[in-house]
């Protein structure tokens, strides 16, 4: 049985955890390797809150739902995004609503939440059945493909965010952009584990320097040719940020513009992208569980390809979507909070400084909540069901800074999902291991994932 351990500075009790010798570098080097791995064990070993020290920070996790939600939501305007965190993300997303704090992100988080509002949203819907409607047919004529199945599904989320927020079709500055966010996410993850990232000039950030270069051109390509545009112009994502007023009456400057675009543009494809890869392994596991998710699309859709007013009726695709985001969260681990004062919770006083870290990756997989919780049920999810506990399932967070593209990106999946279905039986390669994820911002096959499309005649 674990026991908490006397804080020597104030003489409060502290939570049980890990000896964290070595100013905490030997946990620093296991959560490296496998984070949500190491913090479920860890979760299992001393419960739902754990207490380790690295370096100058004092590190709490928290697992309990009750917890996560009486931290997101009563304790958001007592907390800042860990410092380091935003450090990183800015390297790449500059002052955007992702990283800005107080009253800076209180007016962007005004300003752009219209922008993805169900009934924005609903109009974006056609876009996306176009772009993966237009996907697939580019795909080869053929009985039964093995394809890559990752890259598949991030070149018709990075062709969705190209019409929705462009109004243009993915071309090869798009596909360089593909790889351009591959190399920051995983560069982005290693220095998370740094208190500086080396300059961008140093010789082993050639990657990193390239892909931003690229990336950066992309987004002031397409709004150079906006403001360049005479006449009429596309009712798009773009047009809605380039439409945003200040509380002065200011519209964003060119590098808020820019700044808002790109973080657009990165989180509008790389979680709905990495969200489809899962959910179609998931199909490929679970053949019975695909059958019927297949038998309601034929019988909603009676051949025709999706809209946004179908998704009401796709009732168990969308189970296998959640249940999908249950396992795999795209963002498993949310960025780490900083208390900016105390803050008074589970019967600890949390000082001011402290490192709060929340993990719905863990939390999602916990048997408390979910019975069986590794075996994939959609079922968890229909009506009549046991009730799920509030904070127990969080894929795209809660409170206050809950993602702003959730509605937006559930709706691009179940479309997305809805056109395969029509179209093909999808089954796991013979001979192929399952994937094993990996933590690199978001959540990825560690290799390639391949996987068997039939057609279905």
């Amino acid at each position: 049985m674990t026991t908490q351990i006397l804080n020597s500075r104030t003489g409060s009790k502290l939570p049980p955890g890990p000896p964290c010798h070595l100013f905490g570098f030997p946990e620093l080097f296991k959560l490296g390797r496998d984070y949500l791995g190491h913090l479920q064990g860890l979760q299992q070993r001393y419960g739902d809150v754990i207490y380790m020290r690295f370096g100058k920070y004092r590190d709490y996790s928290f697992f309990h739902p009750e917890q996560l939600r009486e931290l997101l939501l009563s304790g958001h305007d007592r907390m800042i995004r860990w410092e380091r965190a935003t450090e990183v993300f800015a390297a790449v997303h500059g002052h955007s609503v992702l990283v800005a704090e107080g009253k800076a992100w209180n007016e962007k988080r005004r300003m752009l939440q219209p922008g993805f509002s169900p009934k924005r949203v609903a109009g974006f819907a056609a876009a996306m059945v176009e772009a993966g409607s237009a996907a697939l047919a580019s795909w080869p004529d053929q009985a039964q493909l093995d394809l890559d199945f990752e890259q598949a599904m991030t070149r018709v989320t990075m062709d969705v965010i190209m019409r929705t927020l462009f109004s243009s079709a993915a071309n090869a500055e798009a596909r360089l952009a593909e790889e351009a966010v591959r190399v920051l996410s995983i560069e982005g993850m290693k220095e998370m584990y740094w208190p500086k990232s080396a300059p961008l000039w140093a010789p082993w950030k050639t990657g990193k320097r390239r892909s931003m270069r690229a990336l950066d051109a992309l987004i002031r390509q397409h709004i150079a040719a906006r403001k360049a545009l005479q006449g009429e112009t596309p009712d798009d994502l773009l047009a809605m940020l380039m439409q945003l007023r200040h509380e002065d009456g200011q519209p964003l400057s060119d590098t808020e513009l820019r700044d808002e675009c790109m973080t657009t543009f990165l989180a509008g494809h790389e979680t709905s992208a990495a969200a489809l890869t899962w959910w179609g392994w998931c199909m490929a596991a679970k053949p019975e569980t695909a059958r019927l998710a297949s038998a309601e699309v034929d019988r909603v859709l009676q051949g025709r390809t999706p809209r946004f007013e179908d998704l009401p009726q796709l009732e168990y695709l969308s189970q296998t979507i959640k249940e999908t985001l249950r396992l795999y969260p795209a963002a498993p681990a949310l960025m780490s909070r900083q208390t900016t004062e105390a803050i008074e919770i589970a019967g600890l006083t949390i000082p001011a400084g402290a490192l709060i870290r929340l993990t719905p990756g863990v939390t999602q997989r916990d048997a408390r909540w979910f019975p069986e919780p590794e075996a994939f049920k959609p079922e968890r999810f229909a009506p009549g069901a046991p009730e799920i506990p509030r904070g127990a399932y969080m894929p795209f967070g809660a409170g206050p800074r809950v993602c702003l593209g959730s509605h937006f990106a559930q709706t691009e999946i179940t479309l997305i999902a809805a056109l395969l279905l029509q179209r093909y039986e999808i089954q796991a390669v013979p001979g192929e291991a399952a994937p094993q994820p990996v933590l690199n911002i978001t959540l990825r096959p560690a290799k390639p994932l391949r996987l068997r499309l039939l057609c279905r005649a």
